[in-house]
C-alpha cells in the first residue's frame, strides 16, 4: 500500500521533518529558524490602529487593501498556508565611525555590503527547494520585508525572541542585529513554543535616545519621525525641524540598537552575510568626497554604480538629499563648494536641501 504522505506532505512525519527542515535552515546559512502557525498575528489590531493614524507616512504600500489583507492573514498571501519558518540572519554590531566624527557619513551597520534582500531570496530559495526534496509537492512562498507579512510578530510566535519597546525584535543571546525572512508552505508542522517573556522592564534608553522622538510608549514607532523612514523611505524633502536631529546619518539609524542593554554583547557571525561582493563599491568615509563623487551622476549612472546594494532605495536624489543636511549639520567650511554646486543640481530636492546647508553654514 502506497505510503499516503508521499501525496499528501501535510500527512508527512512532523517530528522527523520539522529537524529536518531546520538543520536545512541551518545548511542555508540562516542562524535561528522557528515555526509558526499560520493564523493571524496576535497584535493585528495594533497594526491596524497604526495604519489609521498614518504612522507609516509615505509608504503607502502598507496600507493598501490587498497588502492589509495578506499581512493580517498568511493564507492570504499563500493559500492553503500552514506553517510560517521563519529564519534570521545575524549581521552583527561592528563598529562604526561615531557620530562624533562630524566630517564622516554614518550609515545602518546591515548597508556596509550586499543588499540583504538578495542575500534572503538566495538563502530562502535553498531553503524552499531543500523542503521539495524532504517533501515533495510542498508549496512555499519566500518573504523578506518587503512582503506583506508582519515579520516581528510572526518571528515571536515561532520562539525567536520579543517586540521591543523600540519596536525591534530582541533575543536575550543575540540582541537585535539581525534581519528577519519568511518561508511561507502548506505543510502542516508542529510550531515552536513563542517567546512569551517581556524582557525590557522598565527600561526606556531607546525612547529617551531617539533624537527625533520616533519612539512612542506602548511599543510604537511614528515612521515619520525615524531617521531610517526620513534617509531612506521618505521621498521628498525632509521636515526642516527635524533636519539638524539627523545629524551626519546619511544612511538609516542604529542609535535605538546602539543604546540598548541586550546589545551590549550581542555576537558577531563569523562571516557577515551581506558582505561586500568584489568590485562592489563603498562609500567613502568623507561626506564631501561622497557628495563629490555622487554629484555628477545621473538617475542611471548611480543605479548602476549601486546596484545590489542597499544604498540603491533612496536613489542618487535621496542620497545626495541626506547628505547635504549632514554638511549642513557637520558645519564644516570644506562643505561650501560642494554645496554649491548641489544648489544648482538638476533635482529641485537636491537644491533645497542644498540651500539649506548653505544657510546653516553661513550662521
Amino acid at each position: 500500500m502506497a505510503d499516503p504522505s508521499a501525496a499528501d506532505p501535510s500527512m508527512a512525519d512532523a517530528g522527523p521533518l520539522k529537524e529536518r527542515i531546520r538543520a536545512a535552515a541551518r545548511a542555508a546559512g540562516f542562524d535561528q529558524v522557528g515555526f509558526a502557525p499560520a493564523a493571524p498575528p496576535t497584535h493585528a489590531e495594533v497594526y491596524e490602529a497604526w495604519l489609521a493614524k498614518g504612522y507609516h507616512g509615505e509608504m503607502a504600500y502598507m496600507a493598501r487593501e490587498d497588502a492589509v489583507r495578506r499581512r493580517l492573514d498568511p493564507r492570504e498571501a499563500l493559500p492553503g498556508c500552514r506553517t510560517l519558518v521563519v529564519v534570521s540572519l545575524l549581521y552583527g554590531p561592528e563598529p562604526v565611525a561615531p557620530p562624533s566624527k562630524r566630517r564622516l557619513p554614518v550609515v545602518a551597520r546591515y548597508a556596509l555590503g550586499r543588499d540583504y534582500h538578495d542575500v534572503f531570496e538566495e538563502r530562502l530559495d535553498a531553503l524552499s527547494a531543500a523542503i521539495e526534496n524532504l517533501a515533495p509537492g510542498a508549496r512555499t512562498k519566500r518573504y523578506v520585508d518587503y512582503g506583506p507579512v508582519l515579520e516581528r510578530d510572526h518571528a515571536q510566535r515561532a520562539g525567536l525572541g520579543w517586540i521591543g519597546k523600540n519596536t525591534m525584535l530582541l533575543h536575550p543571546d543575540l540582541g537585535s542585529y539581525f534581519m528577519l525572512g519568511e518561508l511561507l508552505t502548506d505543510l502542516e508542522i508542529e510550531p515552536d513554543p513563542p517567546f512569551v517573556h517581556d524582557r525590557c522592564g522598565t527600561c526606556r534608553r531607546c525612547i529617551d535616545a531617539c533624537p527625533t522622538d520616533a519612539i512612542l510608549d506602548g511599543r510604537v514607532l511614528d515612521a515619520r519621525l525615524c531617521i531610517s523612514y526620513l534617509t531612506i523611505e521618505l521621498r521628498g524633502s525632509i521636515p526642516e525641524a527635524l533636519r539638524p536631529a539627523i545629524g551626519n546619518r546619511v544612511f538609516g539609524c542604529d542609535i535605538c540598537q546602539e543604546v540598548c542593554p541586550w546589545n551590549s554583547e550581542a555576537p558577531s557571525p563569523a562571516r557577515a552575510p551581506f558582505e561586500p561582493q568584489p568590485g562592489q563599491p563603498m562609500p567613502p568615509e568623507d561626506m564631501v568626497a561622497w557628495a563629490e563623487e555622487l554629484a555628477p551622476l545621473d538617475a542611471d549612472a548611480f543605479r548602476a554604480r549601486y546596484r545590489g546594494t542597499a544604498f540603491s532605495r533612496p536613489g542618487r536624489d535621496g542620497l545626495l538629499r541626506n547628505l547635504a543636511v549632514g554638511l549642513g549639520n557637520a558645519g564644516r567650511p570644506a562643505a561650501r563648494p560642494v554645496l554649491r554646486r548641489l544648489a544648482e543640481d538638476p533635482s529641485p530636492l537636491v537644491r533645497e536641501h542644498a540651500r539649506w546647508a548653505l544657510g546653516v553654514l553661513q550662521g
